[in-house]
Formats: C-alpha cells, structure tokens, sequence
C-alpha cells in the first residue's frame, strides 16, 4: 500500500497516520471501537417507532422526495426509459408543481449521456453507477476506464463498489488504494463508495469498511448494490450514520450516507429521516447529505402527499410508473 497524498492531506495527525502504510491502516481500523449489536439492533428499533406530528409529515415526505436518487439498473435499459426516468426525476408529479424535484438519477455509464441530456440545467444530478458493478469483479484498468466513461459521459456522481473479497480477506490497503484512485479518475465528481454491506456479514466490518472509505476520500457512503440481500437496514446505517457523525467530529468535514434497495414505502422512508436527525444530527436532513437509492420509493411518497393534502387515498393509477 502505498497511500496518495489526495486521502491524507489537510487529515488530523491521528488519521493521516493511519493511512501510512498497512499495518497503520490494520491498526487502526481495527481499534475502532466495537459495535454493540444489541444495542444498535435495540436503538433502530425503538427509533423505528416513533411517529410524527401530522402538520411535520408533508415536510417528511418532500424531504425524502429531495433525497431519491431514482435508479434504474436493469440489463434490459433503454433510452427511451432513461428518458422517462428523467422525465419523472424532473417533475415528480406532473400535476402538481410544487413537489421538489428529485435528488438524481442513478444509470449505467452507457445510459449517461442520454440521462446528462435530459437533466441540463435542471439542478438533477446524474449518478452512474462504475467500478464493474455490481460485484466490482474487475481490473482496476477496467474500473478507471469505466469511471471515466461515466465522467466523460456527464456523471456528476460516482457510485462505486469496493472489492468486498479484498476488504473480507484483510486486504485493506488494496480496497483503500482502489478508492483512492477512483476518486482521482472521478475528477469533480462525487464519490459514492459501496460497501454491500449485505456481505459484510458483521456491524463491526460495516464500521470498519465505513471508515476506511472516510478515509480514502469517499464523499458519500453507500450500503448496497441493490443486488444482494439483505439490501440497506436500519441497523446498519446507523452504524454508518456514526461513522460520518464521528468522522465530522475528528475532522470538521461532513460526508454523506446513502442507504439503497429495500426501501419502498413513505413509512420506511421517515424511519430512516428519524434515524438521520437522532444518529447523525439535523445537518444531514439533506440530500447533499443523505440520500435513498430507490426505484419504487418514489411512487408511494407522491401517493402519501396526495394524502395528505386531499385527505384521501388516491391509489397508484394518479402517479406515473416507472
């Protein structure tokens, strides 16, 4: 491992330090302090039953609406969907104005360009997905040119996959080099790091793989793939949600969570809108801090507004599909 200045400049001495060399990097990750997964399993759940004042819910759910990074990830994508998706990301809800427009659209590099097209100037970003998603199976010359694909494209966001067989096997210094250069091939893009948490299989190893892409540069850090189950889960993003509270703390600097796959209802949504106010803290309540990476999710909220201000259920015919 050899660490590039990009990841430990303008750091605080401690986690520069831990960025030296491997064995710092071992140390280090493996000093954080180990998760208690009763207590977080506990936590999540009890914050999962709280419920807001009604007069708080229309701002919940145009809130979360801010917040999607609409996706689709399908082999069988075409550019007349993108186009759609777009369409969708823009005005949410043809019939109604004044609903926020969404956060991003999330495609395959090869989708970029039309997706860059129909967002100009509309204040959406477009997310690709890179890095031989979604198992990161790759050579890294693959994984920057397909990073760059997407960049060259239009991208304004990378999301990105960490080798999980490199970061399970002890590896780290592998997976940190690899973010460290995806984000140098990312340019001006934000870097979504994935950590399919899904195969982590421990909160400690979600803990550790939160940092380690802290700490190589990661501006966002993301669960899943959407690929792999278990998806995102309460639990664990608060275990992420604390990584970057933490991390905000040693360093000054905020960095962005991303729970994806899974999430298909407003309901769920606003578990998760509580878990960010009471983990992380109210400055993440924003989708330049927080996102959901969704496909379904979408629907359900502009349903749930519809509730709320005609108070009935109009049901899924008065909500575009995907």
């Amino acid at each position: 491992m050899a660490a590039p200045q990009v990841a430990s400049a303008g750091l605080p001495p401690a986690l520069a330090d831990a960025t030296r060399d491997e064995t710092s990097l071992r140390r280090f990750l493996h000093g954080l302090p180990g998760v208690d997964q009763v207590g977080v399993e506990q936590r999540a759940a009890g914050l999962a039953t709280r419920s807001i004042k009604k007069a708080s819910k229309l701002w919940a759910i145009d809130t979360a609406i801010s917040m999607v990074d609409l996706t689709t990830l399908e082999g069988a994508d075409t550019t007349g969907k993108v186009r759609s998706l777009c369409a969708k990301a823009r005005r949410p809800d043809p019939e109604r104005p004044d609903v926020p427009k969404v956060a991003a659209v999330c495609v395959y590099p090869d989708m970029v360009e039309t997706a860059a097209k129909e967002l100009q100037g509309t204040g959406v970003d477009v997310a690709s997905v890179a890095t031989a998603f979604p198992s990161g199976r790759s050579s890294l010359r693959i994984k920057i040119a397909d990073t760059e694909l997407a960049v060259e494209s239009g991208a304004t966001e990378v999301d990105m996959v960490i080798d999980r067989g490199a970061f399970l096997s002890g590896q780290y210094g592998k997976v940190f080099d690899e973010i460290v250069t995806i984000k140098q091939a990312s340019g001006n893009a934000h870097l979504k790091v994935i950590l399919e948490t899904g195969e982590l299989t421990t909160y400690d190893n979600v803990r550790r793989a939160s940092w380690l892409a802290l700490l190589a540069g990661g501006d966002f850090i993301k669960t899943s793939t959407g690929k792999v189950s278990p998806a995102a889960t309460l639990p664990v993003t608060h275990v992420m949600l604390q990584a970057v509270r933490d991390w905000h703390t040693e360093t000054g600097e905020l960095r962005g969570v991303k729970p994806a796959g899974g999430i298909r209802n407003t309901k769920d949504a606003i578990r998760y809108l509580v878990a960010v106010h009471e983990v992380a803290g109210e400055d993440w309540l924003s989708p330049k801090l927080f996102r959901f990476g969704a496909s379904s999710l979408l629907n359900d909220l502009l349903m749930q507004r519809r509730a709320q201000l005609e108070g009935h259920y109009s049901g899924p015919d008065y909500v575009t599909v995907d």
